[in-house]
């Protein structure tokens, strides 16, 4: 498909989010009892995939997650199951606090900045590369231990410069297509572009696996994706899904 088509095609599909701008800054976000999972913008049959641990793709990398957990690491041969024990356990409720302020270097870490930053100071291992399958079956693994609890990231204190620029980024417009996260997911949630269903946004199922990539990724690989760029190939892309 030639460039230029493709610009059309993104023109009349996008006309109606391009309509309703962002609300005033005081009548932003989505009320509290308008809130839903990620998975209630499923269809009846992605949603079964998803629920059956037997037939869902992404059980593959908890698995070698699994496995990664009991295995000794780096020059001090220590695994992460040696100072954590079971994950189960440990592991409980980790990932749902997620992205948190360190509170040695003040530092704001993900999960995968977390893990390979056990990697490095306490098993004396390289960090793992992001998007490499190693990073994110342990990162699918540790995120599985907090299924179904309510995610409790901290947003006060020294968090809250980075949740104030995260905010303002949802409301930026971006690209040639002067477009908002916020024009999708907040203003126009539930309606639905091309073969999707657009949800809310809110992304506390990463690492994920998409039928589109055909494997898992990460949150930050879902927002590169996303975020439209200045060249029109990056959103044709990401909302055509060529």
């Amino acid at each position: 498909m030639k460039q230029g088509h493709a610009a059309a095609l993104l023109v009349a599909a996008l006309a109606a989010a391009l309509a309703a701008a962002p609300a005033p800054a005081q009548e932003r976000g989505i009320a509290l009892e308008r809130l839903k999972s990620g998975s209630a913008f499923l269809t009846r049959d992605l949603r079964a995939l998803q629920n059956d641990e037997l037939a869902n793709p992404a059980m593959l990398w908890v698995e070698r997650g699994e496995k990664l957990w009991r295995e000794p690491a780096g020059k001090d041969a220590q695994s992460c199951a040696g100072c954590h024990q079971d994950a189960a356990k440990s592991m409980r409720g980790v990932a749902a606090r997620y992205p948190a302020i360190d509170a040695g270097s003040g530092t704001l870490l993900n999960l995968e900045d977390r893990i390979n930053r056990c990697r490095s100071e306490r098993q004396g291992a390289e960090p793992l590369r992001y998007e490499s399958e190693g990073l994110l079956s342990i990162t699918a693994y540790v995120a599985y231990q907090s299924r179904g609890l309510p995610v409790g990231v901290g947003i006060d204190g020294p968090a809250r410069p980075h949740f104030e620029a995260g905010r303002a980024l949802f409301y930026q417009r971006l690209g040639q297509m002067n477009l908002a996260c916020a024009h999708c997911h907040e203003a126009n949630w539930g309606k639905t572009l091309f073969a999707e269903t657009i949800s809310q946004g809110q992304p506390t199922g990463f690492p994920a696996y998409r039928l589109e990539w055909q494997t898992m990724g990460s949150l930050e690989r879902r927002l590169r994706a996303a975020v439209p760029d200045v060249e029109i190939e990056c959103v044709r892309v990401e909302l055509v899904g060529l």
